[in-house]
């Protein structure tokens, strides 16, 4: 049976440090056949590609537009020169997770901007994909990927319209499809998992955010309970709904979703293709 393929969860994250191992014996016990670990700040870089290494996942390097208050302008140097170091690691497939976030209050988006446009250029002088961070952002992600266009990638979390989605689509991008997908209350996301083409949908996880319906605890049950850790192991549960809103079997949303992260993720695919 075709593995599964978690294309956006974060190893690294402090809610995984005590049993990151059992983590990924559980994913892969369910099917999850990779996982795709974006940094988040080049501090993380070191780490991530060590998790990567240890547990035969890939990953991709960035400084996502949350962490840009706390970054330098020499962290993009910094980028630079370790995608240049590991330019030949064949389980570094993209730069990410990068791009632009207009939904948390008190953002300095022209910095955001910035950080981003700089990773757009990193990423095409190196023609690697990118792992787009989109929150109410996707028409300002869009014209920066105008203004200097890359070797597509993914969009990871996507809640756009079907316009700027099939824009994505055109310019030579997946759309991550997660958590959200599994809530019957996310009418938009649900639509778009119907009616767009079937070669622009992955899965993801986000782990640890973004848990599934089965998962998720409202904020008032958070207030005295931690929140529910999301884990790869949920791939299959999101690819589920997803089968059932295509009318697709569960090989068959396997199969295409891996086919499509192959496809937008070149490197990921000739690391599968060396083990065949």
């Amino acid at each position: 049976m075709t593995a599964w393929i978690d294309t956006h969860c974060h190893l690294d994250a402090p809610e995984f440090a005590h049993d990151v191992a059992q983590v990924v014996s559980r994913s892969k016990a369910a099917g999850v056949g990779c996982l795709v670990l974006p940094a988040v700040r080049v501090q993380d870089a070191l780490r991530v590609r060590e998790l990567a290494h240890a547990h035969d996942a890939v990953y991709a390097l960035g400084i996502h537009p949350l962490t840009v208050p706390q970054a330098q302008e020499s962290d993009l140097q910094a980028l630079a020169d370790r995608l240049d170091q590991w330019r030949d690691d064949p389980r570094l497939v993209a730069v990410g997770e990068i791009g632009l976030d207009h939904f948390v209050p008190g953002q300095d988006l022209a910095r955001q901007a910035h950080f981003y446009e700089a990773q757009l250029r990193l990423a095409r002088a190196r023609a690697l994909p990118v792992l787009l961070h989109v929150r109410r952002s996707a028409d300002a992600l869009l014209k920066g990927l105008r203004r200097c266009p890359v070797a597509g990638g993914i969009a990871h979390a996507f809640n756009g319209s079907h316009q700027q989605a099939q824009s994505f689509v055109e310019l030579g991008f997946a759309l991550g499809f997660g958590g959200t997908l599994t809530f019957e209350r996310s009418r938009q996301i649900r639509r778009l998992a119907v009616d767009l083409p079937a070669q622009a949908l992955v899965l993801e996880t986000d782990a640890p955010d973004i848990p599934p319906q089965g998962l998720y605890r409202p904020a008032a049950v958070r207030q005295n309970h931690p929140p529910v850790r999301n884990e790869p192991e949920q791939v299959p549960i999101i690819g589920r709904v997803l089968a059932e809103l295509r009318g697709w079997t569960l090989q068959d949303t396997a199969r295409i979703t891996s086919a499509n992260a192959y496809r937008v993720l070149p490197r990921l695919a000739r690391l599968q293709e060396g083990r065949a």
